[in-house]
């Protein structure tokens, strides 16, 4: 059953027209459109096309998970999200067919009974994973597949959207701080192995939060996240 956030963001995607809205980014003027439609970016390495997700993109995602800080998944939980939150699963494509980037969201919010708790989570935007090939980087194509998802989110009045990413991985974070996230909490041991240092069992998270139009008075932000520890069991 759909909550009334998920209805009432259905009917805006189906009423909302195609809009497109001027960019200017160090590396090409772009051309954004609504999120429902394709964006056609011209870019240094080749024309790149930004449009939600398909199942047969699975096919070519090869590119983006060599890195080793990309979780990988098996196939039905990509196409669970596909299926649940398409304007948040959306990916780059360049002229030869290959993936060159992919962002896959959903919006959620902690179970009722959890609203007591300091760590409920209120309607918002979690981002699962995000990455783009290593030779398509540097180019905006990160900052225009997080402002899809920013304004899908945006469309399902979120309060925030919000990620982890591990403490070690410092270019990754840099990159989410200049887009405007800031670090909400620290999740202690989140991952069970680490990526820079093979000694240690653990790696502690970053959860990162990015405020949206519906907490104006940016009540879901906390100024001093990097000081607020939680454990791997207060993270819902």
């Amino acid at each position: 059953m759909l909550d009334w956030h998920d209805k009432t963001a259905r009917k805006t995607e189906e009423r909302s027209p195609v809009t497109q809205v001027y960019l200017r980014t160090s590396i090409e003027r772009h051309y954004l459109s609504h999120p429902m439609c394709a964006l056609v970016v011209p870019i240094e390495i080749a024309m790149a096309v930004f449009r939600r997700f398909r199942p047969d993109d699975l096919n070519r995602f090869s590119k983006c998970n060599l890195d080793s800080l990309v979780e990988t998944y098996e196939v039905g939980f990509y196409l669970q999200y596909h299926a649940k939150w398409p304007s948040l699963f959306q990916v780059c494509e360049d002229n030869q067919g290959n993936i060159i980037g992919y962002i896959m969201g959903k919006v959620e919010s902690s179970p009722d009974a959890y609203k007591r708790s300091e760590h409920y989570l209120p309607w918002h935007a979690h981002i699962t994973a995000f990455t783009v090939a290593s030779e398509a980087r540097r180019l905006g194509i990160g900052k225009i597949l997080a402002e899809q998802v920013e304004t899908a989110a945006d469309a399902r009045n979120a309060w925030f959207v919000d990620l982890f990413v591990r403490r070690s991985n410092e270019v990754a974070i840099a990159f989410y701080k200049s887009a405007g996230y800031s670090v909400f909490r620290v999740v202690k041991d989140y991952y069970i192995d680490h990526a820079t240092d093979p000694t240690k069992a653990t790696e502690d998270a970053l959860d990162m939060r990015k405020p949206l139009k519906r907490d104006a008075d940016r009540q879901h932000i906390r100024k001093d996240g990097e000081r607020y520890e939680v454990s791997r069991d207060d993270v819902w």
